[in-house]
């Protein structure tokens, strides 16, 4: 047998319930016809019959529609089970389906075509008695329609408030995600340049210790400017990251400083052919820093995977058209061909192996796409080619939210 788990809300609404039913029964005992020719002992047992009614009203959460069916059938005799009769079918129309609730509701009122056929037979007292059960029984099912409406409404409302919830949650960890993104973006791209030049000159003094004395000394102070440049660097990120969004931002570089990133490349003795960008035409800030990104990882990429090999970048566009970005690297001194940066290759200077092959390409294909454009990037005539297009306009920008992602909100 089911067990029946009440609460104390649940035990005063049963307890209540029954002592409506019971006050009902003992209220309107004085109103019943009931027929004078009934004998005493039927009499006391028509009483004792509504008094196990109401009891019975304690069962209506286990069994509602058979104690409705028992007590509408023995209604029909009875004069005293009006009471629990009401409690019954208004526990079914709140509880129970309407297919249910109607085939309920069709047994309280089948007797009603055979009232409505012998009225004028009846007595005026016996004909109001009537009227007033089938009103009562009437208005205990729409009572409890309208109370099972109402939970159906509530339960309605608290699932979409569950689901907006769950929503808002998952909205916040992708903007969470998205933020780890950014941030992982902005440090690679912030740190990978100034470590890989440090890697450089680094990798050339471990391995070359006999060389003059200076040039030792000049890459020891381009180890040192490109520590303290990284440092600074990451001290402004992370200064970012803990302001508040409108304590400031970090500068973000634009298409004009490629020039400036060339010139700290071949500082440390790279072999950097920079041509572009268009004069006096500028793109949008989005654009322009999306096309020095790839850039700046390409010559860092370069360093990595074919150190001391020339390398050329061409910039070039107009507003009317692409802004068409390309970075070319020969094969390095004493090789036939370089692998691409997708496979991963041999490091800087100590020939080691790089960790993350291939991410730095995923990252700029990555950042081509949100801005409209595209990247390809593989082996050509025996080096590496990286070659990107971007729309001029900002309208062709695929999301948004790339302004932040770009690197950086500075429009």
């Amino acid at each position: 047998m089911r067990r029946i788990h009440r609460t104390r809300r649940d035990w005063v609404t049963d307890v209540a319930l029954f002592l409506f039913a019971a006050c009902f029964a003992a209220v309107s005992s004085q109103s019943i016809p009931v027929p004078e020719t009934l004998d005493p002992v039927w009499r006391d047992v028509d009483q004792v019959v509504g008094g196990l009614g109401c009891a019975a009203t304690l069962l209506r959460r286990r069994w509602p529609v058979p104690l409705a069916v028992v007590l509408l059938v023995a209604g029909t005799w009875a004069h005293y089970l009006t009471g629990p009769a009401m409690v019954a079918v208004f526990t079914v129309a709140a509880t129970r389906p309407w297919r249910v609730t109607a085939w309920v509701a069709a047994l309280a009122f089948a007797p009603l075509p055979v009232f409505l056929w012998q009225v004028a037979e009846l007595s005026g007292e016996r004909t109001g008695s009537a009227l007033t059960y089938f009103a009562l029984i009437a208005g205990a099912i729409g009572w409890g329609l309208f109370r099972r409406s109402r939970q159906q409404l509530i339960a309605s409302l608290r699932e979409r408030a569950e689901l907006a919830e769950a929503d808002a949650e998952l909205r916040a960890e992708w903007a969470r995600r998205e933020t780890r993104e950014e941030i992982a973006r902005e440090m690679h791209d912030v740190l990978g340049h100034r470590l890989s030049l440090l890697s450089v000159h680094a990798g050339a003094l471990e391995f070359n210790p006999g060389a003059p004395r200076e040039e030792i000394a000049r890459a020891a102070g381009v180890i040192r400017e490109s520590a303290h440049l990284a440092l600074r660097d990451l001290r402004e990120v992370i200064g970012i990251l803990r302001a508040g969004p409108d304590e400031g931002e970090r500068p973000q570089p634009e298409l004009a400083d490629l020039a400036r990133l060339v010139a700290e490349a071949r500082a440390t003795g790279g072999r950097i052919e920079l041509t572009g960008p268009p004069d006096g035409r500028i793109p949008p800030p989005v654009v322009g820093r999306t096309a020095y990104r790839i850039v700046q990882e390409a010559l860092t990429n370069a360093r990595k995977h074919a150190p001391g090999a020339a390398v050329a970048v061409a910039v070039s566009g107009s507003p009317d058209g692409r802004l068409t970005v390309e970075v070319r690297n020969a094969p390095p001194p004493g090789s036939a061909s370089v692998r691409g940066l997708g496979e991963g290759g041999d490091g800087s200077a100590g020939g080691k192996r790089s960790n993350g092959g291939g991410q730095g390409l995923i990252g700029l294909a990555e950042r081509a796409r949100l801005a409209g454009g595209e990247l390809t990037a593989g082996p050509a005539d025996g080096g590496f080619l990286v070659h990107a297009w971007l729309p001029w306009s900002t309208t062709g920008i695929a999301s948004p939210a790339y302004r932040s992602s770009a690197g950086g909100k500075g429009e």
